[in-house]
């Protein structure tokens, strides 16, 4: 009886898959893009009887320093998701409205679009990087957002900085431009965050689960002009933040925090050029996709050759790319995690 009253376009839905939901047994998990540093936070609080800050200020202080921006362009979501959520929903009628994406993408901006009743406007990432501003134009159609995801998963491909700035400029006055960078910290200098102050069209997702290592924590940042700030705030839940995801990620932002964190990454991005090597130098890789984030998708020449990898625990993300099958995504884990790559490989190269 119940699912009579559920709506069609959710009846119809296709839920997104993450990695956490596939139910898989491993002993190596490099299937979720999360860090290999785990993280010792001592928590004290005793002001659980209250209800939290919506927007704790201490930390949307810490993280504007963090970013260079002023505090009142930042909201704090739990995760990048609830980000992509509350854009859908603040921007898009139901049934009226469409957004952009360019596939192959992350796919909760589908499910979030498609879950609203929105229309889903799918181009190409080649739409993204080659198309000239009166094609794009003509492509984006009347899409009220257009999301790139940057760097790109599950692809790990770039677009610069100038060419979001063209994007940006050509739907000034039809739609937000909404630049996920879930991933930057493994290449910083291209972040778009302060093209903030020069587009009132542009917002930025972020989040804590990657480079930051804190995955659990479920935090993520908007940054975007006040303007849009205000507007998202009306449709954002009263307390989105527990006093405890607050005060834990205080911890998370401190300065001595963000320093290791950048050591971190430091020593992810050397070892993600050493697991490229390795990859190179494997018959059974058909393709590596160029990487600017902390994974590696590779094209197997023979798609059976995953099997042996969960035979022995190691847990990697498969994919349909481009039609095809054989995409395998690996995680940028610890040197002993991706001794368990080489290890594989190895196996199936005899």
């Amino acid at each position: 009886m119940s699912q009579s009253f559920v709506p069609k376009h959710i009846e119809q839905l296709a839920a997104y898959s993450s990695a956490k939901s596939e139910k898989i047994t491993g002993d190596t998990w490099l299937n979720a893009n999360e860090s290999p540093f785990s993280k010792t936070i001592d928590l004290v609080i005793d002001n659980l009887n209250r209800y939290p800050d919506p927007q704790p200020e201490n930390v949307i202080l810490q993280y504007a320093n963090y970013v260079g921006l002023n505090p009142k362009q930042i909201l704090m979501t739990r995760g990048a998701d609830e980000g992509i959520e509350l854009l859908v929903r603040t921007y898009c009628e139901s049934n009226v409205d469409s957004i952009a994406i360019f596939a192959p993408t992350y796919g909760m901006y589908k499910v979030s679009a498609e879950s609203h009743n929105v229309a889903l406007n799918v181009l190409s990432q080649d739409d993204l990087n080659a198309s000239n501003s009166e094609q794009l134009s003509e492509q984006l159609e009347d899409a009220k957002l257009v999301f790139i995801c940057n760097p790109n998963n599950p692809t790990g491909s770039l677009v610069s900085k100038k060419r979001i700035s063209e994007i940006c400029t050509l739907c000034r006055n039809n739609a937000l431009v909404v630049v996920d960078e879930a991933y930057v910290e493994f290449c910083p200098d291209q972040s778009v965050a302060q093209l903030v102050n020069q587009f009132d069209n542009l917002v930025v997702l972020r989040t804590l689960s990657k480079a930051f290592a804190v995955a659990g924590l479920r935090v993520g940042f908007l940054l975007t002009q006040e303007s849009n700030i205000a507007m998202l705030g009306k449709v954002l839940a009263p307390y989105p933040v527990s006093s405890i995801v607050a005060t834990l990620t205080e911890q998370v932002l401190s300065n001595d925090n963000i320093a290791s964190v950048k050591r971190q990454i430091s020593i992810l991005n050397e070892l993600k050029v050493e697991l490229v090597d390795t990859l190179s130098a494997c018959s059974k890789v058909a393709q590596i996709l160029p990487s600017f984030a902390n994974f590696v998708t590779i094209k197997l020449v023979n798609d059976s050759d995953i099997k042996d990898a969960l035979k022995h625990g190691l847990v990697m993300r498969q994919f349909n790319l481009f039609d095809q099958t054989g995409w395998v995504r690996i995680s940028i884990g610890s040197k002993q995690e991706l001794q368990q790559v080489t290890d594989w490989l190895n196996r199936i190269s005899k």
